[in-house]
């Protein structure tokens, strides 16, 4: 594979790379993403892919179920960096049905050491569902209930992200917007799951 992944990119340089020469050269001088995407790190979620946009266009970040933690300096970074230098005016947080780290909530690896603590920050999102469907009264099978919680933790990360104070006060200044996108591997298609948009500033 790693073979492949080099001549990939003798590839890429003869026949991209050369086509569009001037514009790697441009984006070799500096970089002006408008939107800060917070992924998971499936393989199955290519995000150029998926949105058909180009190298310079996305500023990516991603992780195990697409979670943002507090205490995650890694990506307290990478916001201070979109906010404060980038000035990027679009946050996009975005799940996919199917994914592993959603399913780790209720069966994690027992030779797992660091999965289990990671996910800390996404349980809410399982116990909010399943408080919801005990209300309710209804009983969904396993995958049913895997897509709602899906959609809740992205929900639930959005809470996350505007606990950042800068991330919160950039929203209320209306410098930011902020959106929660789930991917249905299954279609290819991205829905909306929630979203503030950019308050005007007055």
């Amino acid at each position: 594979m790693i073979r492949d992944l080099l001549e990939g990119n003798k590839r890429f340089v003869d026949t991209v790379f050369e086509r569009e020469r001037d514009y790697f050269a441009e984006l070799s001088k500096a970089q002006h993403p408008t939107v800060l995407w917070i992924g998971c790190s499936d393989s199955r979620v290519p995000v150029n892919t998926i949105t058909q946009t180009r190298p310079g266009e996305i500023f990516v970040h991603r992780n195990v179920a697409n979670i943002v933690a507090g205490a995650d300096w890694n990506l307290s970074a990478v916001l201070e960096f979109s906010i404060n230098h980038l000035n990027i005016p679009d946050i996009v947080i975005c799940g996919h049905y199917g994914c592993g780290g959603i399913q780790a909530l209720d069966a994690a690896s027992e030779h797992d050491q660091y999965v289990p603590i990671w996910l800390n920050s996404a349980r809410e999102a399982a116990h909010r569902v399943d408080a919801r469907l005990a209300a309710e009264g209804r009983q969904l099978d396993a995958d049913a209930r895997l897509r709602l919680i899906v959609e809740e933790n992205v929900s639930l990360q959005l809470e996350h992200l505007l606990a950042y104070p800068f991330v919160a006060r950039a929203a209320d200044a209306g410098k930011l917007a902020v959106h929660g996108w789930v991917y249905d591997m299954e279609s290819g298609r991205i829905q909306v799951q929630r979203s503030r948009p950019r308050r005007p500033t007055e």
